[in-house]
Order: C-alpha cells, then structure tokens, then sequence
C-alpha cells in the first residue's frame, strides 16, 4: 500500500481503549506523525472488518486484547507536502474500546506504550483532533453502561 502521495484516502481506525480512569496511548514509530503520542491504530487490510482491525492493531502496538465498544467519531487526517501535493490522507475511524487480557508491551509500529490519567493527557503533547477524540470516548462511556459493538457479518458477495 502505497501511504505517500496516495492516489486516494487509506481507511484506517483507532482505538481509545480506556481502564480504571486511564487511557492507553502509544508514541508513533513511522510517520506519519513519527515520535508522535497517540492512541493505538492503524490502516485497515483488505477483506478484515473494522473491529477486526481495531483488535489486531492493539495488539500489535501494545501487546493487549481489547473488546470494541461505539463508534466515537470518524475523521481525516491529511498532511501536505511543501510543494502542496497530499502527502497523506487517512480517513479514520475511532472506536472506545475495552481491555480485556494482556499485559502492555511495546509492539510493532510504536516505540512507547503506557496507561495515561486523563489529568496528565496534557503532558503527552497530542494532536488537537486526538485530544477530542479521547474527551469525546470518555463521554460517550459516561453516559451509560459499556457496551460491546454489535458486529454484524460482512457483505461478500460470494461470486
């Protein structure tokens, strides 16, 4: 998959995974936003579903198993080049989610994991839109009981 210069959006999801007034967050190894704190995340691979996605990028970045829960919000993340071109263009798509097992560790694509308190989110230094993102996931879970994400089967089409 070409991520520079795509001839298109790449479709990619995040998970705001909180536990005990905590929220998971990873420093980015690649570009974009390289050395970067962020929630754990990642482009979608052909044929998986995105709670399949939200799962498996978890785990590989922070080593935890988590159940997805609502859709917070969906979002592009687009980087200009100097010359004006689009250097990168995700649309993402981000789900509070849940641990369930694991012990955190670093993984693939990250460089850092660790369980943050919502008071020293400042601290870490994150993007406006990801700042939001995690106040809006702590509100969707305040305002009721957690719920898992019901996922339906995916449409293929069999031919």
């Amino acid at each position: 998959m070409v991520r520079e210069y795509p001839s298109r959006p790449i479709v990619g999801v995040g998970a705001v995974v909180v536990d005990d007034g905590r929220v998971l967050l990873v420093r980015r190894g690649h570009e974009p936003l390289k050395g970067q704190w962020s929630i754990p995340g990642g482009a979608v691979e052909v044929g998986e579903t995105l709670e399949a996605a939200v799962v498996r990028e978890v785990r590989e970045e922070t080593g935890l198993d988590v159940e997805v829960g609502a859709l917070v919000d969906v979002l592009d993340r687009i980087r200009l080049a100097p010359d004006g071109r689009t250097l990168y263009h995700y649309v993402l798509i981000d789900f509070v989610c849940r641990r369930t097992a694991g012990t955190l560790c670093c993984g693939s694509d990250a460089t850092e994991a660790a369980w943050v308190s919502v008071a020293d989110l400042p601290d870490y230094h994150l993007a406006a839109a990801t700042f939001a993102m995690i106040h809006k996931a702590l509100d969707r879970l305040a305002a009721g009981p957690w719920r898992p994400r019901d996922v339906p089967e995916p449409d293929v089409d069999p031919r």
